[in-house]
Formats: structure tokens, C-alpha cells, sequence
């Protein structure tokens, strides 16, 4: 026997105009109601359990109308629990109802409005453009930039600047904690000890072969990067320090697995200190540093190669940098050799052709007056005109003039020849025998 009541069904049916039916039919579909019912139930209590409930809601039933595929009821949703009310309407029918709350229209005629929401919109805005910051009410103003002023300062608050006055000894606690494995951590530990090791020159070569090839290394290039530029900035003066530091940087280039990008800007700062800072190294071999500035340059052309095209302001801002040092006199001549390789690193021919020869005829009378009065500066001079002639050699490989064999240099262009790059530097460029270097330098 069901449960479900036949009378029920049978007012169910009369509703919708059905006028008879029999008593098996009531007594099946009393059956299937409470056991469709049922299901229902059984799944709106999984639903409450596994909300951690201990009461039925109307959502629980909702779910379990769509889990059953069962168009769910409408107009039952409530985030409280349903207060029901008994009404009588005879002996043994009673009627449950929900009771509405009672709203009181005086306090809500006087209550105050509520605000109005703010629309949802969206803009859109450049942060910077080729590294300038539009100064636009979304970017930070200059009122913020001067708030950094507040900061704390001193010489223990940058450690550059602790090199600088002397007390690198100062110990700076980061403000950030940066999660690192133990297998990188332990990697960069003696990567950096191999690189400083002067006695183990495999195991500094095994570190160089291990940052060119290994791809798993994208977590420690800002680490490599800072090391970078605390070891060149506190080691002006030990020339195996900065060579290994400018070899790790190398490395970190030829890494094609590294996105190196972000951080040019702060890898080209030591490479320029390595490139024209007036001293580098011990005072005891005034030629010992030559390299390490070679190499500088070096490093310098292929920054400017390979991050160019991203970068449009980076080779113009390296150019002027070099030619800034090249063109002030006050500079020891070493400053002037690495400038001059710099700039044909970074613009190549080009840069040769309209930066250095047409200032070659003023730069020639300071190396005379260097080589002609026998100062200590001599030896610095001389390695300038070897710069200057090997930047002038690249001229040649695109001299757009053939020559024949045998052809020789007159006296009109000898002429010709001082009267551009000066007495100094044309009598060696003719001095090197070659015809087609100083075609190549009276080109326009």
C-alpha cells in the first residue's frame, strides 16, 4: 500500500480535466509520486551532506531537480530557513503555509536610499611608451617618485652605494623573500664560487659550458644579474673578477633558453664600466686591461644585435654614451680605446664612417702631443691608434673603388689623406702599405 494519499491524485486530476479514474490508476500513480519523491529527497540530502549542513534547504532540492534532469521550482529560493504556518480548513485537513514577513510601510517610505552602484566600465592606457611614462592620472605622478625620497637612506641602504663609500660591509636584509629550490640555490652558490675560483680554471670552464646550455636556469637570471653588478662595481681594480663577470654575462647571451630581455638594462651598466672606466685593474701593468675593454666591446655589439629590434632607443643610447667619452679630451686615452671599439660594435661601418673618421683630424693632435712628448700617457695612445686602425680596416671590407695590383698611394692623396684624419694617423694608415684602406677613408 503507498503511503502517498489516491485522493490527492485524484484532485491533481480533476484540475487539469480529467473527470475519472480508476482505482488501479490512482493506486500506481500514488506509487510512482512517492517514489519519484523520494529520489528526489535522497538526493537533496547528498546535497546537504556534502555541504556540511545539517538542515534542508530549498537549494538542495533545486540540485537535485537538475541532477534528475526535472525542471526545478521557481520562487522558493531563500537564504534563510522557510517559517511555515498551519491553517485548519476542516477536521483532519490541515494546511501549511509559509509566513511572509511583515514590512511596516511608514519605515520603509522613510527610510534613506541606497547608493547608487558605480556602472562597470573599462579604459585602457599605455604604462609607458619606448620607456617613457605618459604622465596620465592612471600612471604614478611625480608627487609619488618624490614620496621614494622618504625612504630610508644611507650607506648601508643600497649596496652599490656601500661600495662606493666604503662600508660594503653593511649587511642589507631584503624586503622581499624570493622562493628558490634547494637545487638552484645550491647551482648558484657554486656557480658563483667556480666563476671566482683563480686556482680551478676547468671548474670555471665547466660553469661557462653549463649557463650556455642549460635550459632550467629562467628563475636565477635576476640573481646572475645582481651578482653581476655588486662583483664589477666592488672589484674595479682585480681584472680576473670583472673578465669572469663579463664572461658569465657571455654565457647568460648565448643561453637561448633564458628571456633575457627584461634585464638589458641593467646587464649594460657593467658592461660599460668594463668598456671606458678610467681604471680598471692594478696600477702595475698599464696594458694588462686592454682585453677586458676588447672584450667589453665585444659584448656591448652583441647586445645592441641581439635586443635592438626590441629596444628601439638601445643602440642610439649606447652610440651617444661612447661617443660622449670619445669626444671628451679630458679622458685617459684608455677611456678613448674603449670607446672607439664600442661605437663599432654597436653601429658597425656606419658608425665609423659618420661618428669617428670626421673627428679623427682633432683627435689625431692629442695622440701627437701624447707620442711627441714622451708622457706616461705614450703607451695609452699608442694602443688608441691601434683601435683607431682596426676600426678603420672594417672601411675597407666595403670600399666601393677596385683597385689593381701594384696600385699605390700619390702624393695627392697623401694629401688628401691628412687633410682629413690628420698627419698622425694618415702617415700610419699609409704607412700599413694598403691602397685600399685609404680609398676607403677618403670616401664620403
Amino acid at each position: 500500500m503507498s503511503v502517498w494519499n489516491p485522493d490527492n491524485i485524484r484532485d491533481v486530476a480533476e484540475s487539469v480535466g480529467i473527470a475519472s479514474l480508476g482505482d488501479e490508476v490512482l493506486t500506481a500513480l500514488s506509487s510512482d509520486v512517492e517514489f519519484r519523491l523520494s529520489q528526489v529527497l535522497e538526493e537533496a540530502f547528498r546535497f546537504m551532506r556534502h555541504s556540511k549542513r545539517t538542515t534542508l534547504s530549498t537549494q538542495d532540492i533545486t540540485h537535485a531537480l537538475r541532477m534528475l534532469d526535472v525542471e526545478p521550482l521557481y520562487g522558493y529560493e531563500s537564504t534563510r530557513p522557510l517559517r511555515f504556518g498551519e491553517a485548519s480548513i476542516g477536521p483532519g485537513q490541515p494546511l501549511f503555509y509559509v509566513e511572509d514577513e511583515e514590512v511596516d510601510f511608514e519605515k520603509l517610505i522613510n527610510a534613506p536610499l541606497p547608493k547608487v552602484p558605480r556602472e562597470i566600465s573599462f579604459t585602457a592606457h599605455w604604462l609607458a611608451v619606448e620607456g617613457v611614462q605618459p604622465s596620465i592620472p592612471q600612471n604614478p605622478t611625480s608627487a609619488d617618485s618624490r614620496n621614494q625620497e622618504l625612504l630610508p637612506k644611507g650607506p648601508g641602504a643600497n649596496s652599490t652605494l656601500a661600495a662606493i663609500s666604503g662600508n660594503d660591509t653593511v649587511t642589507v636584509k631584503p624586503l622581499v623573500k624570493h622562493i628558490l629550490s634547494k637545487e638552484l640555490q645550491l647551482y648558484f652558490e657554486k656557480i658563483c664560487s667556480a666563476l671566482l675560483d683563480e686556482t680551478n680554471d676547468e671548474y670555471s670552464v665547466a660553469a661557462l659550458a653549463s649557463l650556455r646550455s642549460d635550459p632550467g636556469l629562467h628563475q636565477l637570471v635576476p640573481y646572475f644579474v645582481q651578482f653581476i653588478a655588486e662583483k664589477v662595481t666592488h672589484n674595479l681594480k682585480s681584472l680576473f673578477v670583472l673578465k669572469q663577470m663579463m664572461q658569465l654575462t657571455s654565457a647568460m647571451l648565448d643561453n637561448e633558453s633564458l628571456y633575457v630581455d627584461p634585464y638589458v638594462a641593467a646587464i649594460v651598466p657593467p658592461v660599460l664600466t668594463c668598456l671606458v672606466s678610467p681604471r680598471l685593474g692594478s696600477s702595475s701593468n698599464r696594458l694588462e686591461h686592454y682585453p677586458l675593454r676588447s672584450l667589453a666591446a665585444s659584448l656591448l655589439g652583441l647586445i645592441a644585435t641581439k635586443y635592438g629590434k626590441s629596444s628601439h632607443t638601445l643602440k642610439p643610447r649606447l652610440a651617444r654614451t661612447c661617443l660622449k667619452h670619445f669626444l671628451d679630451p679630458n679622458k685617459p686615452f684608455a677611456v678613448h680605446y674603449g670607446a672607439i671599439l664600442g661605437l663599432q660594435a654597436v653601429g658597425g661601418r656606419e658608425a665609423v664612417r659618420v661618428l669617428i673618421v670626421p673627428n679623427l683630424k682633432e683627435y689625431g693632435k692629442l695622440l701627437q702631443e701624447a707620442i711627441e712628448g714622451n708622457t706616461p700617457a705614450k703607451p695609452d695612445a699608442e694602443m688608441a691608434i691601434g683601435a683607431v686602425l682596426g676600426v678603420l680596416e672594417k672601411l675597407e671590407e666595403v670600399s666601393s673603388t677596385r683597385l689593381t695590383n701594384g696600385y699605390s698611394v700619390n702624393d695627392r692623396q697623401n694629401t688628401k689623406l691628412v687633410e682629413r684624419v690628420g698627419e698622425l694617423l694618415g702617415s700610419r694608415i699609409v704607412a700599413m702599405g694598403r691602397p685600399h684602406l685609404v680609398q676607403a677613408v677618403l670616401e664620403e
